[in-house]
């Protein structure tokens, strides 16, 4: 496992971020195994949020915590402040009621590093910022940023910050692939994948903020069981957020070059993938969801792989030789 640190987080944090959705309250067993399994191959941080399974995962990984006695030692990731069908809940009181909730359902005192989940970019960054830093004042948070925000929107969040003396976002989680969302999966997502994700891409590689970017292999577009020729056969098998989001010509003439270059080096798809993520010159955390000791392990592996900047920019179609 390679670590790298988040200002304010005294533990060294695991560069792939185990997620939680898959954990189940009627499969306590299975769900620890599988925590137990994570956690053995050097995994310290674990992705959850307030939102996911109903709160199931965040009760079911306390739980764990809890049993396996190694909160010290575990680095939790939580998001809060989603929208919901009924309204825009990036607001001062929806923070701290959902921060509120994942405490209690982890069975801890404070959020090692807490994200909000969505932006509001209607709202004003001010009292967003305020109401995390009094959370971070009385402990119950160690560190915090935003999942989905723009890069512009975390700029404007810790300009304000700078101005009024308080702390500011020390993360940002955007989704970052090899494959470009030519639509968002999901309404408000922030991706810096692709052409357009250029600008955002440059600001952080320049300013190093580190970036805990989420799916990797584009919702199953680089799981190694789709392709151009069988998509029609398989479409089924796929999330239909996947299918149009990008299932596109650029993205399978990358999918291509993956196939080419995971077949040279005697590797998998979905490695191929995920290193791309990992050797960018980013300051890179992936989140993973992970459900077998085997799948893992195989990301472990990936991890280690060292692309040149040749294949990286071959693979993301920028040139034509390596």
């Amino acid at each position: 496992m390679e670590y790298g640190n988040v200002k304010g987080i005294d533990k060294p944090i695991s560069r792939l971020v185990q997620g939680s959705m898959m954990l189940n309250a009627e499969e306590m067993e299975a769900s620890f195994a599988l925590l137990d399994a994570v956690h053995e191959f050097g995994c310290t941080t674990f992705d959850l949020a307030h939102i996911y399974s109903g709160g199931q995962a965040e009760r079911v990984f306390g739980k764990w915590m809890e049993a396996r006695g190694n909160r010290e030692e575990i680095v939790v990731l939580s998001k809060g402040a989603h929208h919901n069908a009924d309204r825009r809940r990036v607001t001062p009181y929806d923070i701290t009621a959902d921060l509120h909730d994942s405490l209690a359902r982890l069975r801890t005192d404070c959020i090692d590093l807490y994200l909000l989940h969505r932006d509001d970019p209607s709202v004003s960054v001010g009292p967003i910022v305020e109401i995390l830093n009094e959370h971070h004042t009385a402990g119950r948070i160690h560190a915090f940023g935003g999942s989905n925000w723009t890069a512009e929107r975390v700029q404007e969040a810790n300009a304000y910050a700078e101005a009024h003396g308080l702390t500011p976002f020390a993360v940002s989680s955007p989704n970052f692939s090899l494959a470009e969302q030519v639509e968002e999966p999901w309404a408000e997502c922030v991706s810096i994948s692709g052409p357009h994700g250029a600008e955002a891409r440059a600001w952080y590689e320049t300013s190093q903020m580190p970036l805990f970017t989420w799916s990797s292999l584009a919702q199953g577009f680089f799981s190694g069981r789709l392709s151009r020729e069988n998509l029609e056969d398989v479409r089924e098998d796929f999330p239909e957020s996947c299918i149009r989001s990008y299932c596109y010509d650029q993205n399978f003439d990358r999918l291509d070059r993956v196939q080419t270059l995971a077949k040279e080096k005697g590797l998998s798809v979905p490695q191929i993938a995920l290193a791309y993520v990992m050797n960018q010159p980013l300051n890179i955390f992936a989140l993973i969801g992970c459900r077998s000791r085997a799948e893992f392990g195989a990301n472990l592996e990936a991890l280690r792989l060292k692309l040149t900047p040749g294949e990286l920019d071959w693979l993301d179609l920028r040139r034509e030789t390596r």
